[in-house]
């Protein structure tokens, strides 16, 4: 007989809400007066594909602790991404840092044309067609944090007002 639950109840596997993948993860070294302290630092960065996404950077002992530090963080960190026919609602360039990203938006069936971090956030945002651009720095962190913020800074056009008509200028006068 399999491993059963033991009469503890119906075992549920847990649904992740969000899709994470590590952007950077790095040995970091603090020299103290005793010696090297070695830790690790992660940049998780987390989206639904469904328009919402963010980063954390979190340090630990060991890479599982600062990967889910940093996944703990980037929830609390979320964007939400306005989409208006499968793309960005415009183009936007954003500066972080020495970070210049340029996100523009892309026809249907276009993709994602991007590379580096501008990639891994916009197919974690959910963004099914863009094109985008880093110029400046090559710091996978700022270029994900300018990222963020071009699209945090996006906004959908707003709807037009109905014509007026006779009959309710009329009301109002």
């Amino acid at each position: 007989m399999g491993g059963g639950s033991r009469g503890r109840g119906p075992r549920f596997e847990e649904q992740k809400e969000f899709d994470q993948t590590i952007l950077e993860l790095a040995r970091v070294t603090r020299v103290t007066k005793g010696g090297k302290r070695m830790r690790f630092r992660a940049c998780v960065i987390i989206g639904d594909r469904k328009g919402r996404v963010g980063y954390g950077i979190a340090k630990g002992l060991d890479v599982s602790q600062s990967v889910n530090k940093a996944a703990t963080q980037a929830k609390k960190r979320l964007v939400t991404v306005p989409l208006v026919n499968e793309t960005i609602p415009h183009a936007v360039l954003m500066k972080f840092a020495a970070a210049k990203i340029l996100v523009k938006p892309a026809p249907k069936g276009t993709g994602i044309k991007a590379g580096g971090a501008l990639r891994v956030v916009l197919e974690l945002a959910g963004v099914p067609n863009a094109t985008g651009k880093i110029l400046g720095s090559n710091n996978k962190i700022n270029n994900a944090k300018a990222a963020l913020q071009a699209l945090a800074s996006l906004r959908k056009a707003p709807a037009k007002a109905p014509a007026a008509t006779a009959g309710t200028a009329a009301v109002q006068a």
